[in-house]
């Protein structure tokens, strides 16, 4: 299967591209960003013959659907890798904590977030490509906490492989900044920003397009890749789980199939819900897409409106920080999905030249017909942690906000799947504040250990480990500064 661009092709780039090739160079013509030029579509054999299977074996059967250009050697070993997360044979687990609703909880990998779904067997495949062709590659990452520490923990120390991190200084738990900086492999390295995700993102689209920073790297002989969901070999791993969350339900016979199902999903770059959208396009049975989002509620306003805008707009910090984003990424792909390239471009020079566009009003009701959504506040996501806790489930501030979308989204008496994206260790003074009912000022070390002693919570060591390891990677800049300091580090290393 070959992959095409969003907005369009330029003349220059090919105007299709293997998916080795786009995971390799992601950034596609006019700044745009690569798709599958089809999607497969699974029949409904597929889901009932994956009830009694492994997530490895899933995850196997439809990467081989998007028929990509990856070994089946490369693919096993890049799958094993969920081997090493809690329980192996099921990674994700689906957790009923209602009668009607469920949580996915996709945090319980090595960095203890969702994005380890996604970038552990992502980075192998990638790694592995760059040693085959005996080629060098930096690999940028912007983070708004949980990107940077998965993509560390899984480049580190592979071979033909640089990583360059930005994380806005500030921006970030204190569980996710010690993730990065104590990071200790040679081939890593990571810069505070001074500036919010945005920011930090901005940099990175920059970079990846600027043609003077690819001429630098090239001649030290090192190309240009990124492990944002800018690449969509972060997207495809994220499609699979979203097949594994209707096949769990069919398993504990709480649907039958064909039954449909509500997901909701805490969104900020829209990766995650991206791929939500893609496995109902593939055939899983969702009535619609939930998002929900925090106090940056622009992708609320996007789907509730049609109107995309920025314009006057200061990114809010919350306690919900992954999700402290104003651009997101991943609209761009369901944009193309539902109106094309030439439609796609439009909105999107729009957006960069005036941070406004604005859909008709038929487009945004064809939006509407896959997506629905609502945001809230840090107070609401505090009372949902409490409430939850005092009935025995104990969750994140971004999990938190996905129970306003379940109560007020929702039109029909179906399932629902909620996204537990980060475990709650990530965010342990939050989670303590909404516990104990107050704004006290917790260090992550306290809260940890006052929240596992008094709610017989357990922590990973990996996580314990944090508070004595060894600061690395000290270094804020300015976002001036990203593209000297990131030359210093590929030319000293």
């Amino acid at each position: 299967m070959n992959f095409i661009e969003t907005r369009g092709n330029d003349g220059i780039k090919p105007e299709e591209v293997t998916f080795s090739e786009a995971i390799l160079s992601p950034s596609a013509s006019f700044g745009g960003l690569y798709v599958p030029k089809e999607l497969p579509f699974l029949e409904e054999n597929f889901i009932q013959n994956h009830i009694d299977k492994s997530y490895k074996e899933l995850a196997y059967n439809i990467l081989k659907a998007f028929k990509i250009d990856i070994d089946d050697e490369e693919i096993n070993k890049a799958l094993d890798l969920y081997d090493n997360f809690d329980e192996a044979s099921n990674p994700c687990p689906v957790v009923k904590v209602k009668d009607d609703l469920f949580v996915h909880e996709q945090y319980h990998g090595p960095t203890r977030a969702f994005k380890d779904m996604a970038l552990q067997p992502f980075g192998s495949i990638l790694s592995s490509i760059a040693k085959k062709r005996d080629e060098h590659y930096l690999i940028l990452a912007a983070t708004s906490g949980d990107t940077g520490p998965a993509a560390l923990n899984t480049f580190k120390n592979k071979e033909n492989i640089q990583v360059a991190c930005l994380y806005p200084d500030g921006g970030t738990s204190d569980v996710q900044r010690l993730q990065m900086v104590c990071e200790d492999g040679d081939n890593l390295k990571v810069l505070g920003i001074h500036g919010n995700f945005d920011d930090a993102q901005s940099a990175l689209k920059n970079l990846l397009s600027s043609e003077s920073f690819k001429k630098e790297l090239e001649d030290d002989g090192i190309k240009l890749s990124a492990a944002n969901s800018v690449n969509f070999g972060r997207i495809i791993f994220q499609i699979i789980y979203h097949f594994w969350s209707y096949i769990q339900l069919l398993k504990q016979e709480e649907i039958t199939f064909g039954e449909k199902i509500y997901l909701v999903v805490p969104s900020g770059n829209f990766g995650n819900v991206l791929g939500g959208f893609y496995a109902q396009e593939m055939g899983v049975p969702v009535e619609k897409l939930l998002v929900a989002s925090n106090e940056n509620n622009i992708l609320t306003e996007w789907i509730n409106t049609g109107i995309y805008d920025i314009r006057d707009k200061d990114l809010k910090l919350t306690k919900s920080p992954a999700m402290d984003i104003l651009k997101s990424s991943n609209i761009e792909r369901v944009i193309y999905s539902l109106y094309g390239a030439k439609r796609t471009k439009e909105f999107f020079d729009d957006l960069n030249e005036k941070k406004i566009f604005k859909m008709t009003e038929e487009e945004t009701k064809k939006l509407q017909k896959y997506f629905a959504a609502i945001n809230s506040d840090d107070k609401y996501g505090a009372k949902i942690i409490k409430d939850f806790l005092d009935d025995g489930y104990l969750m994140d501030p971004h999990t938190a906000t996905c129970l306003k979308a379940y109560e007020e989204l929702k039109e029909k008496e179906l399932k629902t799947v909620i996204y537990s994206t980060a475990e709650w260790t990530k965010f342990s003074p939050t989670v303590l504040n909404a516990l104990h009912k107050n704004n006290i000022s917790y260090a992550d070390k306290e809260a940890l250990e006052t929240i596992s002693k008094e709610y017989n919570a357990k922590q990973p060591d990996s996580i314990k480990k944090l508070f004595t390891a060894k600061v690395n990677h000290d270094l804020v800049i300015d976002k001036n500064d990203i593209e000297k300091e990131i030359v210093k580090f590929i030319r000293n290393n």
